[in-house]
């Protein structure tokens, strides 16, 4: 693992950055108004792990719930806020970090701008001596930043990064190393990505607030885009501290190779100061998270480094499922069954390259869904079946699969036929 050192934040007694071990963190999957279940999750999480443990609050009865949990569990707990930033005040007093997302803050009281809401985040954060994430994800992009700039990858675009990443693809660096230690990006790719825009953008504006007790995640659901990504990102911010992560990157154990695929590289090169292994998988399995994790890690300390072109032969099909990893937003409990059954009904399409996205709530569904050939949204008691960006209809749970295989028969065929 190469010694780059960025700078050292404070999570509470925690710190990461600097000479710091990479920090595993992992995330309940309960509705956090169960206080008893989301508290018994994180005392389970930390005693498997668990350097931080994430909690998400959308609400006032959330956070009222957090003070709760707080005071039921000894783990370091972390909050994940979306849309309404006025939350960090109620939540501060109880957590070690707050995460937020650039992509959701336009969604409450949208006349205030988002530096107003950031430094209001920011401010709180500073007095209740809690640290920041700033979460960029490829499935809740900044519509700002999507306005600005024609920012969404194409299939074209994310070939090209796949290309990027492989050996006989890499240029030399002056220094004899090759792009694989992150100096060689193609600028013409990773400047398209809005990714690296908005924490780039985030960033330079925390540290205009004087406010550097912070760390960014770049998260996609591809691994040579999350690559090129946080590569980019060290590349331009070497002193910030990077949290890595595959989102949506589905179902173990294909699940485990992706995020492996996509974290290993970047940590042999030593970029990441912490990571969260997002796995679909029950409530009561989540400690799998912390065991891939730890997987990652001791892999990249022998050396055995799994990159994105290995990764097919691995997998053994070319059908590619992504799925959320399930949090308290999930607003049906069949979403983990559902995406199991899924891939199930799914392996007679193991030779063709289509991309299935099976999303559990709104904050990365619509996003993840456009992004891919066929896609389901789901709801409280109906599923959105989307073909890319065209949505289908709004189907109950009993008929979302077979409506799903006639699109994914037609998708094949028409693959066929041309």
């Amino acid at each position: 693992m190469s010694n780059r050192k960025t700078r050292e934040i404070s999570i509470g007694i925690l710190k990461i950055g600097g000479s710091q071990p990479v920090l595993l963190q992992s995330m309940c999957a309960t509705k956090t108004t169960d206080i008893s279940a989301t508290a018994r999750t994180a005392e389970r999480l930390a005693e498997a792990g668990a350097g931080l443990v994430r909690v998400a609050v959308d609400n006032k009865r959330d956070a009222e719930a957090l003070r709760e949990i707080a005071s039921q569990t000894a783990a370091n707990l972390s909050v994940d806020l979306h849309e309404n930033y006025r939350l960090a005040e109620l939540v501060a007093p109880y957590v070690k970090k707050i995460r937020y997302n650039p992509g959701r803050l336009h969604y409450v009281e949208p006349q205030i701008s988002w530096k107003e809401k950031v430094r209001r985040i920011a401010d709180v954060a500073a007095e209740f001596g809690c640290a920041l994430r700033v979460g960029v994800n490829c499935g809740s992009i900044d519509p700002e930043q999507l306005s600005r700039q024609d920012t969404r990858l194409s299939r074209q675009d994310t070939q090209l990064a796949r290309q990027e990443t492989r050996p006989d693809n890499r240029e030399k660096c002056s220094d004899g190393q090759d792009s694989l230690q992150r100096d060689c990006a193609v600028d013409s790719v990773i400047d398209s990505m809005p990714l690296l825009a908005s924490a780039l953008e985030h960033s330079a504006f925390l540290d205009s607030l004087g406010f550097m007790n912070y760390c960014v995640s770049l998260k996609s659901s591809d691994p040579a885009t999350v690559i090129c990504v946080n590569r980019e990102f060290a590349k331009r911010r070497p002193d910030t501290p990077i949290h890595l992560g595959l989102t949506e990157a589905g179902l173990p154990p294909e699940a485990v190779l992706k995020s492996r695929a996509a974290l290993e590289p970047l940590l042999a090169e030593g970029i990441g100061d912490t990571l969260r292994v997002s796995l679909t998988v029950p409530n009561d399995r989540k400690q799998e998270e912390i065991q891939a994790g730890r997987l990652i890690l001791d892999n990249v300390a022998r050396g055995e480094i799994l990159t994105p072109e290995r990764l097919p032969q691995l997998l053994k099909t070319r059908l590619n499922i992504i799925s959320c990893p399930s949090c308290s937003r999930v607003e049906n409990g069949v979403f983990v069954e559902l995406a199991e059954r899924i891939r199930e009904a799914s392996r007679f399409a193991a030779d063709f390259p289509v991309t299935i996205a099976v999303m559990g709530c709104r904050v990365n569904g619509p996003g993840e869904t456009d992004n891919a050939d066929i896609g389901i949204w789901c709801g409280a008691s109906q599923a959105n079946l989307k073909r890319g960006k065209t949505l289908v209809g709004t189907f109950d749970y009993e008929e979302i699969i077979p409506r799903l295989l006639e699109e994914l028969r037609a998708k094949i065929k028409n693959s066929c036929d041309s």
